[in-house]
């Protein structure tokens, strides 16, 4: 069964702690908080403060991805705030082992993040030092877009190396994740799964996040 990670990108930001209570309630295990800058992505979104004031409100893992250029320069920042996974673009910055050392060093858990387009070929000399490689299964930037079926080779790919090398990370799935897509993406060797609109734009968003699980069971 997959562990389930609701996006706040989707949520109402004006009742954004009863979002997030429903969620929690209903037991999922992650929040998966989306920091856009506007130049690695268009759109722009929160920063650190809003991972701080998360932090005392619920005990469900805070997975932030950092959609910015030159991430290493901001990760202390996060790191301070609160966050209990720090994911980073290998498409952002020229020093992805670096970024991934300062998250580590942190005591922080480490991700790399890889788009549509890189191959998984870009992160495999760093993936015995993280914790989740997140695979975007839309190009990132917003909410709502459509899955990317190709996507689903990569986490196989990913998952494959993962037992040659007996590594042990989580491999996450971000990007039109709901009760059908989230299957095939399972079966492949995903173990978390981002949703972000499928879950906070539900009347009932607790069902959303049992529906996820009970088609990954």
């Amino acid at each position: 069964m997959i562990k389930v990670a609701p996006s706040i990108l989707s949520a109402d930001y004006v009742n954004l702690q009863k979002d997030i209570e429903k969620v929690d309630k209903a037991g999922a295990e992650y929040l998966h908080i989306d920091v856009m800058d506007g130049t690695f992505v268009p759109s722009i979104s929160y920063g650190p403060g809003f991972v701080k004031a998360i932090r005392p409100i619920t005990n469900m893992t805070l997975d932030v991805h950092l959609m910015v250029q030159n991430p290493e320069h901001i990760l202390p920042i996060f790191i301070d705030a609160g966050a209990d996974i720090i994911g980073v673009q290998v498409e952002a910055t020229q020093h992805i082992h670096r970024a991934l050392q300062i998250i580590k060093n942190g005591g922080v858990k480490a991700e790399v993040v890889i788009n549509p387009g890189t191959p998984v070929a870009m992160i495999e000399p760093v993936l015995h030092m993280v914790d989740q490689v997140l695979v975007m299964t839309v190009n990132p930037g917003f909410g709502g877009q459509k899955f990317l079926p190709e996507t689903v080779e990569k986490i196989a790919q990913l998952n494959e190396i993962k037992k040659q090398k007996g590594y042990d990370f989580d491999i996450e799935i971000d990007g039109g994740v709901n009760n059908k897509t989230v299957v095939d993406c399972y079966k492949a060797g995903a173990t978390v799964a981002v949703a972000g609109s499928f879950v906070f734009n539900a009347d009932d968003p607790a069902e959303r996040v049992e529906e996820l699980r009970d088609a990954t069971k």
